[in-house]
């Protein structure tokens, strides 16, 4: 099997960046060891940043957004037992939209397959050969079959335990991690959401979560210990602590409703420098991960796909390199700026083991700033809309 571009993983990244392709005629094929069933109905992020929609948007991609998305043009920050509201769309003209990574997954399959692309489930054994060559080489089984693929180049879109990081030589790549001292206790609930935009809690029992995945199902999360026993988590016990924390003025309270997923969310950082070696370039968590409290993740990999897409399409249409030669310098360039932003608001909202009284009224008073200082709330909104790609 010949192509010009070989893409190992079909989340987001992959399936994204092989889209962008095709609109630009260049040709792509796309691993992925899970059956389709497993990526579309895998539970993911949530917030799309404003240049992540208008991307889908631009592309074909966003009929269904569109219409079921729910556009959000603020957050509110509840502290001290109240509700401050940051309004993106007077503070930067923009929104965010509220749609599911599974959906956007579900959407970007049906794009590629429907216009003829080469996506290609339940492969195993993949081995990526020959990436410093001109031809490298991506030999996998599927079906039963030992098959292989040369190509030009090789998209490493598979995610932060994918081949595609571990195929780069020894020494080559630095890497620069933080894990931090508590993790997440995750639920999706069969529940109209309570209120209209997402709250993020800095409460003195820890941090806690409203979101939503849609006008029946709300996401919730609170702060846990990394090594949390989810059988000691009944459903009660998960519903008063968000409904303590999440305690605001008001008519307005969390509802509950049933729970259709309980899960624990590792808080780390990562990042692999650089984001490229000869002929394999790095996207998405293959390259980078940030905790989920500034919601830049998928909106990471969109960046980093909407990068790579232009440099190989200038290849092609017009033999330039310096795109490409570059890639890694301006994907990480916008990517420590959403780690610096990530671990910003983890730290502004956490409670931490070690912390005294003394760190927790410093949290206050540093929210209380923030939601009364023009310039301090145009900073929070301009990084959580989204920075542009490639400034």
């Amino acid at each position: 099997m010949r192509t010009q571009v070989a893409i190992i993983g079909a989340g987001p990244a992959g399936l994204l960046l092989s889209h962008l392709l095709s609109l630009e005629n260049v040709e792509s094929v796309v691993l992925e060891d899970k059956s389709r069933s497993y990526v579309e109905s895998r539970i993911r992020a949530g917030v799309l940043e404003h240049g992540t929609a208008q991307l889908l948007s631009d592309s074909g991609i966003g009929e269904r957004m569109n219409r079921e998305g729910m556009p959000h043009g603020g957050i509110n920050l509840g502290f001290s037992g109240r509700l401050h509201r940051i309004d993106f769309s007077q503070l930067t003209g923009k929104a965010i939209m509220v749609y599911g990574q599974h959906e956007v997954v579900k959407d970007l399959i049906a794009a590629r397959l429907g216009n003829g692309g080469q996506v290609l489930f339940e492969v195993s054994d993949v081995t990526l050969d020959r990436i410093a060559t001109n031809e490298p080489r991506v030999s996998f089984r599927y079906q039963g079959q030992n098959q292989e693929i040369t190509c030009d180049w090789i998209a490493g879109c598979d995610g932060f335990h994918g081949v595609s990081r571990t195929a780069i030589p020894s020494g080559t790549l630095t890497f620069f991690e933080k894990t931090y001292p508590f993790a997440w206790l995750g639920i999706l609930a069969e529940a109209a959401p309570a209120w209209e935009e997402l709250i993020y809690a800095n409460h003195e029992d820890g941090f806690a979560l409203f979101s939503m995945r849609s006008p029946r199902i709300t996401r919730l999360y609170l702060q846990c210990h990394p090594d949390e026993d989810l059988s000691l988590w009944s459903d009660d016990r998960i519903w008063e602590n968000l409904e303590k924390r999440l305690a605001f003025p008001g008519d307005k309270c969390v509802r509950r409703g049933k729970i259709l997923q309980k899960s624990v969310t590792a808080m780390r950082s990562f990042v692999a420098e650089p984001m490229q070696y000869a002929r394999l370039f790095l996207a998405g968590d293959a390259a980078h991960v940030v905790p989920p409290t500034g919601a830049k993740g998928m909106n990471l990999a969109v960046g980093d796909v909407w990068l790579l897409a232009r440099a190989l399409a200038n290849f092609y249409q017009k033999g330039r390199t310096d795109l490409l030669e570059s890639y890694s310098q301006r994907a990480l360039r916008r990517a420590w700026k959403a780690q610096r932003f990530s671990w910003w608001m983890t730290c502004l909202m956490h409670r931490f083991d070690h912390d005294d009284a003394f760190e927790y009224k410093r949290q206050l008073a540093e929210l209380d700033y923030l939601t009364t200082s023009h310039a301090a709330a145009t900073a929070l909104a301009e990084n959580y809309v989204g920075l542009p790609w490639d400034d």
